[in-house]
């Protein structure tokens, strides 16, 4: 196991030749954990993105937080995830990381201090 609790093989990413295949829908902001330069390292054979990351494994602290589509305070507000839920961490930005509940989502940024210990 990696220092990050989670690893590759944890997920079902697909062996074999990756290739665009067509056209794939795009999903709603706030579900799949998919932005245009990063992915969970399980969207790695139906998404396409830069970067690919194995997420590090944490939970939310003692209280309930909401995820932001982007990491500002006034912006808006998706899915509130209730103290100690499982998640994982694909980016840091300064107070701001970019979590999900797993890769099937949802996702959003939230403050750096609303993890537990």
């Amino acid at each position: 196991m990696s220092d990050t609790g989670v690893q590759a093989s944890d997920y079902a990413v697909p062996g074999g030749i990756l290739g665009l295949k067509g056209p794939v829908e795009k999903p709603a902001p706030g579900t799949l954990p998919l932005r245009g330069d990063l992915a969970h390292v399980a969207l790695a054979g139906t998404h396409l993105a830069a970067h690919y990351v194995i997420p590090h494994v944490g939970a939310i602290g003692d209280a309930d937080i909401e995820l932001h589509l982007v990491p500002r305070d006034d912006s808006d507000a998706t899915e509130t995830l209730t103290a100690g839920t499982a998640i994982e961490v694909l980016d840091v930005a300064g107070d701001w990381i970019w979590i999900c509940v797993g890769p099937a989502g949802p996702s959003g940024y939230c403050k750096a201090n609303c993890l537990a210990d």
